[in-house]
Order: structure tokens, then C-alpha cells, then sequence
């Protein structure tokens, strides 16, 4: 059997065996366990709360046998540990058409690996291009200012988190996301993101797991159609610009910028609602800044990396925070319409870039916008043709320094810290005038409230980048227990897109869902 030994406190100089070796004398003390096999790292993370003596907190999963006595082992701070497993299999006969993803993010991804082990033979509709493809799309947007539509930060193998900062933490406490880190670590990633606390992969080695993820679920009988996206679908025939293609259920993860999917979707009665999102903008530091002020003596140790954090605050119905934090990383150009500016933040691997980034974003509620679907959408659109428009019409971002968002003026040129925003493609503007007071007066509240928790956060040449309004979908396509549509049980909307995820990890889990759902319901029986 296994076990995890718990809260193991340690310096951040101590070596991995010094860790196996408290564990093993905790195991030892219980005088009813021995060690019988395998022993490692489960969880690792950084306690910097009392500098400069930073710490780590670890987890230690051990292979061990019971010599038959019955203790209570949470007082050695012990406790069994049973992971899940995940199976995809058919339950019952296999439908005469495949089942079609339509999009290849997370969710997407996912659930047509899960079916394609089951021998499903997905089909796959992704309206943007391969990753090689969408390099060459955002290098040839940077280059010459022409945007693809359909590829670019948002459309594409891998969705959205293909350019970003690879990050694997969620909210969610789902044993499925084990499942997800083996399954990410099998296809190229960094087994460092089984253990960390705060796992990422980057976008540099992301893009080759999303490689051989595809790779594999071609291998497995199913087909993946780049730059074809949905057009309609009727009485199991998903009609898209490329074809059309019979399917026995229709998945939909589709990501939370297809607003002509949206539109389709309403346009069908589709049971949609809308729900509150967050816009803001993205705030740039020194990452050496940022490293100071969260780990002090200890800021150069390569074994703590460089520092994240993670500030909210809240007032009234309203919150602040901060949200995708990128060390290390750049600011880019995440729009995926034409004369529309969205940013969105990335890092590689190394996150060795000089700059920090992430969102500061504040809660939109559904009031604030109309309370309608098309309302929400609206609501993100206008501040991205305003950033646009602001900025002469050309796809410059309006950067800001901090104490001049303050202030609301535009005097200060960033200096000590630049922004990376399309190689500094920017334009000075005020802020202010391109989001509603609401936005810019908790900004203002959440950074001088975030500056009395890491030093520096508030300071005056910090540097802001707007817009960020893709944090969330504005909508949820609501759906049954068993994942599919209300008014179409073939039909299954799920990930960021459809409402129900935040992020990478809760993504890929709802698509895990969804093709488990699919699998086992004996609807083929």
C-alpha cells in the first residue's frame, strides 16, 4: 500500500534525501509500517512567511507493508493515500460515426485522448492552425501588424495556454488532476510539476507536449482537421468550413473567445446565461524586484526559482486580484479579433525573463453589463475596440506607469521597468479613459491595498498594459449532470468556453468528464 507523510518542514538548502530520510523515521517510529518499495517527492512547497529562514514544506509518498497492528497513524502525521484511476473504455456497442471535438485546448484535448484510447477514433475540428502554424502566425503579427483571425494567442492546437505560462495550479480538489499531471509528464513535460506545489511548464515545452498529444491521438485512429471551424450542426452532421462530418456526440470546447460560436449557439436557443468575469490590465515589475520582496536574503537561490505571488482583495460585491502570474515572462498580444487589443501574459520554462507579469482584474458583475449573454460579450468587446482606438488605430497596447494611472496623466516614460508588450509596441495613454471608473477605481484600491503586502508592488513606475478581458468566458451553456446540453443530450459543451473551467487543469479535467460521460452511460447499448 501507499502513504503520504505529511508537513516535512525543511530549510530550502535541504537535499531531497534528507527529506526521504525524515520521512523514513517517521514511518519507522510507527513501529507498524517498513518501507517495501518505491519512495518520493509527492508535494513541494515554499513557505517564505518568516525571512530570510525559507522553507520547504513537502509531502513524501511511500511504498511501505503493515506488520498488522492498528494505529492511528494521523498523530506521526501519516495517512493512506489512494489515487484514482482513470480508464477509458466502451461501455456497450461502439456508435456507427465518431465522436467530434470541436476545438483542441485542454478540454478538447482531453476528452479526445480519452476517447481515442477508448477506440472511438475522434475526430477533431480545430479552426486555427498547428502549433508550427501559430508560431509562424503570431511571429508574422508581430513583424508586420496583419492579424489572422483565426490564428493567433487565442485559436489553435492547445488553445489558449499554448502561449502562456504553462501553469497547472487550480482551485478545484479533484483526484483526476494527478491523473492530468501523469498524463502531461508522459508526453514531454517536466516531472517537476508532480511534486511542486505550484507546477508550470511553460510555453516552449508546452508546445511540444500539445505535439505529441496530437501525434498520439492520430495514432490511435482519430483525425484532427486544423483551420476548420463549426459552422452549424443538425441531426448529428456538424457542418464546417472544410467539410461536413457525422458524428454520434458533438463535444463543444470551443475556448472563451469564440464569439461567432456564441452567436450561432444564441441564434439556436441554446440554453446560455450570462455570469460575472473580471477585466483589468496586465501590471509589469522587476522580476529581481518581485524576488526581493517575496523571498529577501534568499532572493538569488536557484532552488526557489523565481518568485510568484498570488493578492486579492475585496469590498463590498465587488473583488480585486491578481490572476495568471507570469515570472519571468512577457506580456503579448492575445487578440483574436481585428482592430481589438487584449493581453494576455507568457513565460518559458526557465521563466528567466527580467520583467514579472500578471493580470490585476476586477470582478464584472451581471449587472454591471445588462444581465444578457449578448450584453457580457459586448461589454469585453467595447474595451478592446476602445484600447484600439485609443491608441490611433493601430495594434499599439496603452501602457500606463502607475503613479500616473494614479494621477491621471500621462508624463512618466517607463524607464527602469519597460514593457514587453510586442517588443514595447506601445503607446502612452491614461487608462482611465479606456476602462469604466468601477475598473479603475478597485485598481487603484487593489494596488495600494497589494503594496502593503509585497514591497514595491504599488510602485510608481510599475508599469501597466491594457486590456485584459479574456480572463473567463462571459457566458455559461448550461448542461445536465451528465455533461450534455439541455435540449440536445448529444451535444456536450464543456471547459473555459462553455463556463466551466478557469485554467488548464480544471479544463482538461471537464474534458475527462465529459468523455467518461460519453463512455458510460450505455447510451450504445
Amino acid at each position: 500500500m501507499k502513504i503520504l507523510v505529511e508537513q516535512i518542514i525543511v530549510p530550502s538548502t535541504a537535499l531531497d534525501e534528507e527529506i526521504f530520510d525524515i520521512a523514513r523515521a517517521r514511518i519507522k517510529k510507527t513501529r507498524a509500517l517498513s518501507i517495501s518499495g518505491e519512495i518520493y517527492i509527492y508535494k513541494r512547497s515554499i513557505d517564505a512567511r518568516h525571512k530570510p529562514s525559507i522553507k520547504f514544506v513537502c509531502s513524501v509518498c511511500a511504498e511501505v507493508e503493515s506488520k498488522g497492528k492498528e494505529i492511528d497513524f494521523s498523530k506521526f502525521g501519516i495517512k493512506l493515500f489512494n489515487e484514482e484511476k482513470v480508464e477509458f473504455s466502451v461501455k456497450g456497442k461502439k456508435p456507427q460515426n465518431p465522436p467530434v471535438v470541436v476545438g483542441f485546448g485542454p478540454c478538447g484535448m482531453f476528452c479526445a485522448l480519452g476517447l481515442a484510447r477508448a477506440g472511438l477514433n475522434p475526430i477533431v475540428l480545430e479552426r486555427g492552425g498547428d502549433v508550427d502554424a501559430r508560431v509562424k502566425a503570431i511571429d508574422e503579427f508581430y513583424k508586420t501588424k496583419v492579424l489572422s483571425s483565426q490564428t493567433n494567442i487565442q485559436f489553435g492546437a492547445g488553445g489558449a495556454g499554448t502561449f502562456s505560462d504553462g501553469k497547472l495550479t487550480t482551485g478545484i480538489n479533484d483526484p483526476k488532476c494527478a491523473f492530468v499531471l501523469k498524463t502531461l509528464c508522459e508526453f514531454g513535460a517536466p516531472n517537476d510539476i508532480m511534486y511542486n506545489a505550484k507546477p508550470h511548464i511553460g510555453t516552449d515545452l508546452l508546445r511540444n507536449v500539445i505535439k505529441n498529444i496530437a501525434s498520439e491521438i492520430e495514432r490511435l485512429g482519430g483525425e484532427i482537421h486544423y483551420n476548420t471551424q463549426l459552422i452549424s450542426y443538425e441531426n448529428g452532421i456538424a457542418v464546417t468550413n472544410n467539410g461536413n462530418f457525422a458524428y454520434s456526440s458533438l463535444i463543444l470546447a470551443i475556448g472563451h473567445s469564440a464569439r461567432d460560436t456564441y452567436d450561432y449557439l444564441l441564434s439556436r436557443g441554446v440554453a446560455i446565461e450570462p455570469k460575472p468575469f473580471s477585466v483589468g490590465v496586465r501590471v509589469e515589475h522587476l522580476q529581481a524586484d518581485i524576488n526581493e520582496a517575496m523571498y529577501g536574503e534568499s532572493a538569488n537561490d536557484p532552488r526557489l526559482g523565481a518568485a510568484s505571488y498570488n493578492v486579492s482583495y475585496r469590498e463590498r460585491d465587488r473583488g480585486v486580484y491578481s490572476f495568471c502570474m507570469c515570472p519571468g515572462g512577457e506580456v503579448v498580444a492575445a487578440q483574436s479579433e481585428e482592430e481589438s487589443i487584449v493581453v494576455n501574459g507568457m513565460s518559458h520554462h526557465s521563466r528567466n525573463g527580467i520583467n514579472s507579469n500578471s493580470a490585476i482584474a476586477v470582478q464584472i458583475n451581471r449587472e454591471d453589463y445588462g444581465n444578457t449573454p449578448k450584453d457580457a460579450i459586448a461589454f469585453q468587446k467595447n474595451l478592446e475596440k476602445k484600447a484600439f482606438a485609443l491608441t490611433g488605430k493601430t495594434y499599439r497596447a496603452p501602457v500606463q506607469t502607475l503613479g500616473d494611472f494614479y494621477r491621471g496623466e500621462v508624463k512618466s516614460e517607463p524607464s527602469r521597468i519597460l514593457p514587453t508588450y510586442m517588443n514595447g509596441y506601445t503607446e502612452l495613454c491614461d487608462l482611465n479613459k479606456v476602462l469604466p471608473s468601477l475598473v479603475s477605481d478597485y485598481l487603484k484600491l487593489g494596488f495600494e491595498k497589494f503594496g502593503k503586502k509585497i514591497k514595491g508592488f504599488n510602485a510608481n513606475d510599475a508599469i501597466l498594459t491594457g486590456v485584459e478581458t479574456r480572463t473567463s468566458a462571459p457566458i455559461r451553456i448550461l448542461r445536465t449532470e451528465g455533461y450534455n446540453m439541455l435540449n440536445d443530450k448529444n451535444v456536450y459543451p464543456g471547459g473555459e468556453g462553455a463556463g466551466y473551467a478557469g485554467g488548464i487543469m480544471s479544463a482538461a479535467i471537464d474534458g475527462i468528464n465529459i468523455a467518461l460521460s460519453i463512455l458510460n452511460k450505455g447510451k450504445y447499448d
